[in-house]
């Protein structure tokens, strides 16, 4: 699977010869998964159209703050637009633009999306021999390279003036290939694959009823999708949740029970690197399920339990080189029982959850963890978003495998 696999890419067109070559290049980035939005300079419409690029990005490619004959205004927002991008491109990027860029002249769309982005930016500047060659331009794309922006260096060959030297745009597969290359540089965890139980399960009492807990699933998906941001492959088992993933590296695979959960992650087991069991699997379940719908005709029902097997310690006992995380929610003595469980479940690493903490524990949006590994060395956390406390848990994946 390619590294663009589900990214959000922004193309920036800019009014240069080598524009007819982004209809190419909005292809292949398409190809490799991406999800491009196009902008383009007005200048730009002179060597492609905005027809052709909206066509094959099945988006509308954007030109203007306000979309014309539009009664009151519909604004495409800069900052939106900066926001949703994973990266972006601007290629090609004319010596105008490029003096542009480096010292803030914000007078278009593209622009303004430029100075609003938080996210990679990779510049292809595209001018002829003499241009490229100038002081000025040398010292915008050197002060453009300080900014942290990141230059695919122009080719050579022939130019649209007829002389032949450095200045043609890369081609639209060395582009791609060069930010693929980019990208694979932060991906620590690319080749590994990673497997993930997530939410709640649910125990049937009957066909209506069943017995569950009070887990959204958060944390889990959470951690899915920032080991997919790092390049894993990732299975996530997943009990009932309105989470979504990010990511197409994520394979959600849905179950209900235990038991369910149980049988998946044995089935996979043997095929992956690594285990977090972020969920919150019943402890028991009922004995007998009913076909119907228990009727209520006594004042008391009585639910005779089952023990559900521990997922994590069955796969603690089979495992060889997978590193194995779990996951401790306590009320009392919680240093003590998360390294009993440790032991008893053959894990390297467990993230003990404490209902005592304020802003820990399930439906909240933030966590406060403390990481115990196997020979019980503590770090305690400070109470961050789960976005953040599924950062630090993937880090550990992250620094097992340096």
């Amino acid at each position: 699977m390619s590294v663009l696999s589900g990214k959000k890419v922004i193309l920036g067109i800019t009014g240069g010869i080598a524009a007819y070559k982004t209809a190419g290049l909005v292809r292949l980035l398409i190809k490799a998964g991406a999800e491009v939005q196009v902008l383009m300079t007005p200048a730009s419409h002179q060597f492609v159209t905005p027809y052709t690029l909206s066509t094959l990005s099945k988006k509308p490619a954007f030109t203007n703050f306000f979309h014309a004959g539009d009664q009151g205004g519909t604004w495409n927002n800069h900052v939106d637009l900066a926001l949703w991008a994973d990266l972006m491109i601007i290629a090609p990027a004319t010596a105008n633009t490029l003096g542009k860029m480096a010292n803030g002249i914000c007078d278009n769309l593209l622009m303004a999306v430029y100075l609003s982005a938080k996210c990679p930016v990779y510049i292809a500047p595209a001018m002829d021999l003499d241009m490229y060659a100038h002081p000025s331009t040398e010292m915008n794309l050197d002060r453009l390279a300080s900014f942290g922006n990141i230059i695919i260096p122009a080719e050579e060959g022939e130019l649209a003036s007829g002389l032949i030297g450095k200045g043609r745009m890369a081609e639209p597969e060395n582009i791609v290939a060069f930010v693929c290359e980019e990208l694979s540089k932060s991906l620590s965890l690319i080749g590994k694959t990673v497997l993930v139980t997530a939410g709640p399960t649910y125990e049937p009492i009957d066909p209506v009823r069943f017995i569950g807990n009070h887990s959204s699933g958060k944390m889990g998906y959470d951690i899915a999708n920032e080991l997919a941001r790092l390049g894993a492959e990732v299975i996530l088992v997943s009990g009932p949740t309105n989470q979504k993933v990010k990511d197409k590296r994520v394979k959600v695979i849905s179950i209900m029970s235990a038991m369910e959960m149980y049988t998946v992650c044995h089935d996979y087991f043997e095929q992956v690197d690594a285990v977090i069991a972020a969920a919150a699997v019943a402890d028991y379940r009922p004995r007998h399920i009913a076909n119907q719908k228990i009727k209520k005709n006594t004042e008391e029902f009585v639910i005779e339990m089952d023990k559900n097997p521990d997922i994590l310690a069955s796969l603690g006992a089979i495992k060889k080189e997978q590193f194995l995380i779990g996951f401790a929610l306590e009320t009392e003595n919680e240093i003590e029982h998360a390294k009993q469980k440790i032991t008893k479940k053959n894990l390297d690493l467990i993230v003990l959850n404490s209902l005592n903490d304020k802003g820990a524990g399930f439906g909240k949006p933030t966590n406060k963890v403390t990481f115990i590994d196997k020979d019980f060395n503590i770090q305690p956390m400070e109470l961050k978003s789960k976005e953040d406390v599924a950062k630090d848990i993937v880090q550990k994946i992250v620094e097992h495998y340096e």
